[in-house]
């Protein structure tokens, strides 16, 4: 198993890797700065989103599954299953990143 990166490091890393890259980014709910999950929002063209968490893959490490199958979903979607998991998951992390040419690059694999 690799080691993990806190989560609260992880997320100011994309923050500077997106500033870098001038893309649009923004930190919409804080969690727990050692342990907390992720989700990203990457927004895309006509409302719609690509939401992704954070999980850990068979081999122990990390990767990205996207919610609600393999398809983008609508804003409004996104809204309602962020604010569930919140219910759920106090220390969730939500970061949303503007990715209308679809560039941002996930620094893991994608799982089902």
């Amino acid at each position: 198993m690799e080691p993990r990166v806190r989560s609260g490091l992880w997320v100011q890393a994309q923050v500077r890797l997106c500033d870098i890259r001038l893309q649009g980014i923004a930190v919409s709910r804080r969690g727990d700065p050692d342990a907390g999950g992720i989700i990203i929002k990457l927004l895309r063209n006509q409302g719609r989103c690509l939401l992704l968490r954070r999980v850990t893959a068979e081999d122990g490490g990390q990767a990205w599954m996207i919610v609600g199958g393999t398809a983008e979903i609508s804003e409004e979607d996104a809204a309602a299953y962020v604010a569930r998991e919140i219910k759920w998951d106090r220390d969730l992390w939500v970061v949303e990143i503007e990715d209308y040419d679809e560039r941002y690059e996930l620094d893991g694999p994608l799982t089902a």
